[in-house]
């Protein structure tokens, strides 16, 4: 046998699509490879942002990666077909394999390689099984002697994904519980449900991901309980379709008033606009409210899609990993959640 140095770690580089799995009958999982001989190097609930273009137009999504980092030849994403979606429907149609697309990542601090637990609380509904996945795989592959307490709510049992492999996983590794809650049974997640599934949920470190509304439920759920908030941490990307601005504006006033009051000038070279912003507001609200339509996606700081160059002027800017230090350094910034410290002129 003989041995060398391994392949570089893979970032923001063309994929190829290798196979494609049916996992029900609206979800799909599509498995890549890099095109070079390079290893996929991710924390366990990070994602991908694909680089797309549909029918002429420019599109950037965020999908988590569902395949765990002990088995970095591939990655996989996991993809339900939305109705109407732009970009779940390009995929579900035309993502093949020998098919290449553009990504960049990986992405995102929401995974279990920051917060080490010895217990674990993974709550998911729908396609937000994904991030729980690959924690759940990892945790597997790995044989971590830690407790996981795993529920999962979908619409009914033929829609559970990854149910196969769920209950492959409980048969074999009696530190995994899994738990699949019904809706059109009426069995939504409440305080009874989760205190008879895991009764020591005080205990656990939790992480959700599922529909907005779905984890807006959970937090106030574990809120009201007066679970400890800092050991809870969600993943959501629900923007199919792109950030529209609220209301349409004159496009030819060469300046647009965001918000009344003081605010910053904050400048856009690509377009020639100039708008104030407040330093309490994003420079995407901002520019949103002003009619004025940049590339985005998630809105919160993680899938790096709005990402662009600051020319002139500094921003605080509290970002949740779609950014790199090093990008930060060369004066890259994430508009969702730049806010204006003074002036700004920004390559946009």
């Amino acid at each position: 046998m003989t041995t060398g140095s391994l392949p570089p770690a893979w970032s923001d580089g063309l994929l190829v699509c290798k196979q494609v799995h049916d996992v029900t009958a609206d979800v799909r999982t599509f498995v890549l490879e890099p095109t070079e001989p390079q290893l996929f190097r991710h924390d366990p609930g990070q994602f991908l942002t694909l680089v797309l273009d549909i029918d002429g137009r420019p599109v950037e999504r965020c999908y988590t990666i569902s395949s765990p980092p002990t088995r970095p030849d591939l990655v996989t994403i996991t993809v339900k077909r939305v109705p109407g979606g732009l970009v779940s429907n390009w995929l579900h149609d035309h993502l093949s394999p020998g098919t290449t697309v553009r990504a960049r990542g990986p992405l995102g601090q929401s995974s279990l390689a920051r917060h080490p637990a010895p217990k674990y609380l993974f709550l998911s509904a729908g396609s937000g099984v994904t991030p729980v996945m690959s924690m759940t795989r990892t945790l597997y592959d790995l044989a971590h002697p830690v407790d996981v307490a795993f529920v999962h709510s979908a619409r009914t049992y033929d829609d559970i994904i990854f149910r196969h492999e769920l209950e492959f996983i409980t048969a074999t590794a009696p530190n995994f519980r899994v738990f699949h809650l019904l809706d059109e049974r009426g069995e939504q997640l409440n305080t009874e449900i989760l205190r008879e599934i895991a009764p020591d949920f005080f205990e656990r470190e939790v992480f959700t991901c599922g529909p907005t509304g779905y984890m807006a439920a959970v937090r106030h759920m574990l809120s009201t309980e007066s679970f400890d908030m800092t050991r809870y941490h969600e993943e959501s990307f629900t923007f199919e379709e792109p950030l529209a601005p609220e209301h349409d504006t004159d496009t030819d006033t060469a300046t647009d008033t965001a918000q009344s009051g003081q605010g910053y000038k904050v400048e856009f070279t690509r377009s020639g606009r100039t708008i104030d912003c407040d330093a309490g507001t994003p420079v995407l609200a901002a520019a949103s409210r002003a009619g004025i339509t940049l590339p985005a996606s998630c809105a919160q700081g993680m899938c790096g899609t709005c990402k662009t160059t600051l020319l002139a002027g500094s921003v605080d800017m509290q970002h949740n990993g779609g950014i790199r230090p090093r990008e930060i350094a060369n004066n890259k910034i994430l508009l969702c959640c730049a806010k204006p410290l003074d002036h700004l002129v920004i390559d946009a």
